[in-house]
């Protein structure tokens, strides 16, 4: 996604050190290392089992299975301690929508499962099924933007009280009455968005990658995000423009806002109508970029 101006964004030099936070299935990595010689070394980051099938065999690659929120931990493991520039690309790749198994689109039937992580936490299932009503609704409305969140709740915990729902298809047969046929493909990609959010765990771990970004860039160095929903890309904006996630602006004495960051494009970059007609899922991406002061 956004493949050359996202990795032109980046301001590539041969011997630099480079992060990708998203490897997945290895397209930016692999054009980040075409520019990479001598010295030059990039660290691919992925929680998934799956993404190690796309591991480069390449003397300037370090792949690091890890979310990337432990980020600044597995640098200075590598005893690395500043980088030229970090890439993220937020999306959810094409391989896990079209992996059945893996519970991410409502397109197939399966297991309720969305963990990037197969080996750790809750599934969607288990949020479905354990989560109070209140707090159902919650993630719904937070994650998903869900105007009807909390009738939502209520009718998936009346008829989890009946059995438990465990596959996607279950899960559909009760929630697809809440929705309109002319727009029940957006809502159902809103609902499961936020379960996925929510399974992973994902803005907490936005928030972290992003503040350890701000700490391992070099001065100069770059941070480039491609962001996919407008809860992420807030937290993205908010975080290049002031520093935090919040967007809370502090000033210095004569009233200029104090952020580690200058916008090196203060407009948002998004795909031509090629890339959108190549990918029809580009629709949604916004490209940021940011210098470290």
């Amino acid at each position: 996604m956004l493949l050359k101006p996202s990795v032109d964004g980046m301001n590539i030099r041969p011997d630099g050190t480079y992060v990708d936070v998203t490897f997945g299935g290895g397209g930016h990595s692999r054009e980040i290392l075409s520019r990479l010689t001598g010295e030059g070394c990039l660290l691919g980051f992925d929680q998934d089992e799956d993404a190690e099938r796309n591991i480069v065999d390449n003397p300037h690659f370090i792949f690091v299975r890890s979310n990337f929120r432990y980020l600044f931990n597995f640098l200075r493991w590598h005893d690395i301690e500043e980088v030229d520039a970090i890439l993220a690309d937020l999306g959810v790749s094409s391989h896990h929508f079209d992996d059945s198994e893996r519970g991410f689109s409502f397109r197939f039937d399966g297991a309720l499962d969305m963990r990037m992580n197969k080996r750790a936490g809750n599934t969607a299932a288990d949020i479905i099924n354990t989560y109070d009503e209140e707090r159902l609704a919650d993630i719904f409305y937070l994650y998903g933007e869900l105007k009807n969140s909390r009738k939502l709740a209520s009718v998936i915990v009346k008829a989890r009280a009946a059995q438990r729902i465990t596959t996607i298809g279950e899960f559909l047969e009760v929630i697809k009455p809440l929705f309109g046929r002319e727009r029940e493909k957006k809502e159902l990609a809103k609902v499961f968005q936020a379960l996925r959010i929510e399974v992973n765990h994902e803005m907490d771990a936005l928030k972290e990658m992003l503040y350890a970004a701000t700490e391992a860039l070099k001065p100069g160095g770059r941070l480039v995000v491609i962001t996919y929903h407008s809860l992420e890309d807030r937290m993205v904006k908010n975080v290049m423009k002031t520093g935090n996630v919040e967007g809370k602006t502090e000033k210095d004495f004569f009233g200029n806002v104090q952020t580690p960051f200058r916008l090196v494009n203060n407009k948002v970059i998004v795909p031509d109508e090629a890339e959108i007609e190549r990918n029809p899922r580009s629709r949604s991406a916004k490209l940021r970029i940011a210098e470290k002061k």
